[in-house]
């Protein structure tokens, strides 16, 4: 599936972020970039696989929708986080201030990319013949 590959690539890119300076300014608004795209690519997949397992909420369904069905149909997916990451990335236009991005940024590294990277192994686990 051309969504998983790239949600995958992204993530590894994203992962990186580990590795940079959260002090700098410039690093912060990358990983906030990449987080925002890791999202977009996210709740994509998990539209393909709702619709996949039947649901035609995967039709329509808006990402709130769609994180919701998710967390019905799916033992690995963990929905607070999932919306709490639906209104960061909807903030991130709204990030202006230094210590916020900051605050977002360490957020993105401790809570968000853990779930990117759970939400791709069981992904690999669950649906390894369908990718």
């Amino acid at each position: 599936m051309r969504k998983f590959d790239n949600y995958c690539s992204n993530l590894a890119v994203l992962e990186k972020a580990y590795k940079e300076d959260i002090q700098n300014e410039f690093i912060v608004s990358g990983i906030i970039d990449k987080f925002s795209v890791q999202f977009e690519l996210g709740w994509k997949v998990l539209k393909e696989l709702v619709l996949y397992e039947g649901s035609s909420i995967g039709k329509t369904g808006s990402p709130r929708d769609i994180i919701k069905e998710a967390y019905r149909i799916f033992d690995f997916m963990d929905e607070t986080i999932w919306l709490h990451m639906l209104k960061d990335r909807n903030d991130t236009s709204h990030v202006y201030n230094g210590n916020m991005a900051k605050e977002l940024a360490a957020r993105i590294l401790k809570e968000y990319i853990p779930v990117f990277v759970s939400i791709r192994e069981s992904i690999l686990s669950k649906y390894k013949d369908y990718l």
